[in-house]
């Protein structure tokens, strides 16, 4: 008989919860951290504090990292020997000031927010574990993005070029990713990169 699936989402927001989703309806048992856990009980996952992580990690858990540098620190100790794949949702911030990207593009160092993403996944590529870095752009779908602020009167319109990814697709991404054996770091957005100004005309 397979042993049934594990999966554990550190810090399960916005696209964390459509992940998990898509776990529970493959039969996974799916572990979440939240600073909240009463929120996510509707959810069918077991919902946790981090401060809770060590007691409820599992051996063979597969991973998705989601928490910002800035979160709850040694989030990968109650890993060790028990996690067999992580993936990180880090941010195309690491890419600084380039416009173009793509997988081997190299990471630019120059801000505080780009040293702590490059960072934690420095931490996640050398553990013990089989590990895959995604990069998402600004990420957008129900209840965010320019569809919602331009009803607020809080989009600001420019011609800079921008490039976002649907929650969906993110989820999907991450789903096949903890899924697969796929290692290295790549780039995560929509194929067609558009003004500010182009996003909001289209969304109005």
């Amino acid at each position: 008989m397979e042993d049934k699936l594990e999966i554990l989402i550190l810090g399960c927001g916005y696209t964390g919860q459509r992940v998990a989703r898509r776990f529970l309806e493959k039969g996974a048992r799916v572990v979440v951290t939240t600073r909240h856990p009463e929120k996510l009980t509707l959810l069918g996952v077991e919902a946790i504090r981090t401060d809770d992580l060590e007691t409820h990690v599992r051996q063979g858990m597969r991973v998705l990292h989601s928490i910002p540098p800035d979160g709850p620190g040694n989030l990968l100790d109650p890993l060790q020997g028990k996690a067999t794949r992580i993936v990180y949702l880090s941010s195309t911030a690491v890419y600084g000031s380039e416009t173009e990207v793509n997988e081997h593009t190299p990471v630019d160092p120059s801000s505080d927010a780009a040293r702590a993403r490059i960072e934690a996944e420095r931490e996640i590529t050398e553990g013990p574990w089989s590990s895959l870095i995604l990069r998402p752009a600004a990420i957008y779908g129900p209840g965010r993005g320019v569809q919602e602020s331009i009803q607020r009167g809080e989009h600001s319109l420019s011609d800079r070029y921008v490039s976002r990814i649907h929650v969906d697709d993110l989820a999907a991404h991450a789903e096949a990713a903890l899924l697969s054996t796929v290692a290295g770091a790549f780039p995560v957005a929509d194929e067609e990169p558009c003004t500010s100004r182009e996003i909001a005309e289209f969304c109005a």
